[in-house]
């Protein structure tokens, strides 16, 4: 009985997620609108991925597990970029390390031993599924190592964090959704290319910002400075996105 109430909330949280990460991809960033669909996103994607990492220990599929676990850190160190700003890393930054770190070793270990398998899976899946994200999870660790070393980060490569961050956990849950549940989609649609497109276009919006605002040399400045003034006018209330 728990475990359904649990898959009910991961549905649920599932489509929230999707549908307010599409729309704080198309409002314009840092409008309110934008703001309000990050902030729908934010939480409804650490319910998603907190309650999936749970339901795929229980079964067990481990490949969730990890794939859960990074969309929760994922998520949840975006947002903590933007609230944040330019504070120096403290204990939940290195406990975010931690963890990136812990989950991609965990994530290449599993790899290795679907490797050496007689039927080189693990739990239904090849190795390379799990390189995959166990990689991405050592990539997140890297870069947070990098940001303890410039004992902080700001501008355009704050920006950038959180924007590469949130879109790659929507991209999680897009491919979890459209790929990897296609028995709720018609039998000719599934297995077509039209799946892969909402996955895709994911992608492709993520290097769009993420090229707008490390190589245009406007967006991260216009966005801090639009911070402090925020912060000025109302110091109690941290900005969300």
């Amino acid at each position: 009985m728990m475990l359904s109430g649990i898959l009910i909330l991961h549905i649920a949280a599932g489509t929230v997620g999707l549908l307010s990460g599409a729309a704080a991809l198309i409002f314009r960033k840092g409008s309110g609108p934008h703001r309000r669909a990050g902030n729908v996103f934010f939480v409804s994607m650490l319910g998603m991925s907190a309650s999936g990492a749970y339901i795929a220990y229980v079964t067990p599929v481990m490949i969730s597990v990890i794939v859960g676990i990074l969309t929760f850190y994922l998520v949840a160190t975006a947002w903590m970029a933007v609230v944040r700003r330019t504070e120096k890393p403290g204990p939940v930054d290195a406990g975010a390390l931690l963890v990136a770190l812990a989950t991609g070793i965990t994530g290449i270990a599993f790899g290795l031993e679907a490797a050496g398998s007689d039927t080189g899976l693990k739990d239904g899946f090849a190795a390379g599924v799990y390189y995959f994200f166990g990689g991405m999870a050592v990539l997140a660790a890297m870069l947070d190592t990098s940001v303890f070393l410039r004992r902080g980060i700001a501008g355009a490569q704050r920006i950038a964090r959180h924007l590469w961050r949130m879109c790659f956990g929507l991209f999680i849950a897009a491919a979890s959704f459209f790929l990897g549940q296609q028995q709720v989609f018609p039998d000719d649609v599934r297995g077509s290319p039209v799946l892969f497109a909402p996955v895709i276009l994911v992608l492709a919006l993520m290097f769009f910002w993420l090229g707008r605002v490390l190589f245009t040399g406007r967006y991260g400045k216009r966005q801090d400075a639009d911070a402090a003034g925020h912060d000025h006018a109302s110091p109690s209330r941290p900005e969300n996105r």
